[in-house]
């Protein structure tokens, strides 16, 4: 089976500039121009974390048409007064089907999708909801050669560490294991019924700082 690898990080936001705000007043740096997604309506800005690991800002691209089907990471269900959070995580794959087939939890079928010239495969559930709210990963397998990360411009940063807090600590840990997950990502306990949320520990040119999915940070 393949190995599973932290891909990237997604902040799901109403638009892109208050994406932008809120990782600018989180990190202290604000992320760069990225493109649009076709076949999704959305638009985003970017972020590199590493050579192969990035933060994405995504949000609905205005003036566009809807897609004819749910938009991917719950973007549909933001209104203008939603925050801005840290929603998802993506993890890379060299054979995507065979980490869906082997995954504990279903992640989506897995659909082709394009930014300008970047290829990929990617996990999408067909009612474009998060997984786990966002505690299970999307799948994503990148044409070789043609990750992103190396095209961005770096400034610094780099990702430490990936905490995921779910009610159901056993569940998430039972599905790291059947991606065969590599990379700094632990699982935390939360109180039963409480809302799952996740932490990315960033280092900085300001020193380390903390992303975040739950409001209280």
């Amino acid at each position: 089976m393949p190995r599973s690898h932290i891909d990237h990080i997604a902040v799901t936001a109403p638009s892109l500039q208050s994406g932008a705000e809120f990782v600018h007043s989180q990190l202290g740096v604000m992320p760069l121009p990225g493109g649009e997604h076709p076949r999704m309506g959305t638009h985003n800005l970017l972020l590199r974390l590493g050579e192969s690991v990035y933060l994405e800002v995504i949000a609905i691209k205005p003036d566009t048409a809807a897609p004819g089907r749910p938009r991917w990471f719950g973007l549909d269900t933001l209104t203008v007064g939603t925050p801005p959070r840290l929603a998802t995580w993506i993890a890379r794959s060299s054979d995507i089907l065979a980490s869906a087939a082997a995954s504990s939890e279903v992640l989506g079928q897995v659909e082709p999708m394009s930014r300008g010239a970047l290829n990929w495969k990617i996990t999408v559930p067909q009612d474009g909801a998060l997984v786990l709210g966002g505690i299970a990963p999307a799948l994503i397998g990148w044409e070789p050669g043609t990750h992103p990360a190396t095209r961005m411009q770096d400034l610094g940063l780099a990702l430490i560490g990936l905490e995921l807090f779910h009610p159901e600590p056993e569940r998430i840990t039972a599905l790291l294991h059947s991606l065969d997950m590599h990379g700094p990502v632990s699982v935390s306990a939360l109180a039963a019924g409480a809302t799952p949320y996740l932490v990315a520990h960033i280092d900085t040119p300001q020193g380390p700082r903390r992303l975040s999915g739950c409001q209280r940070f």
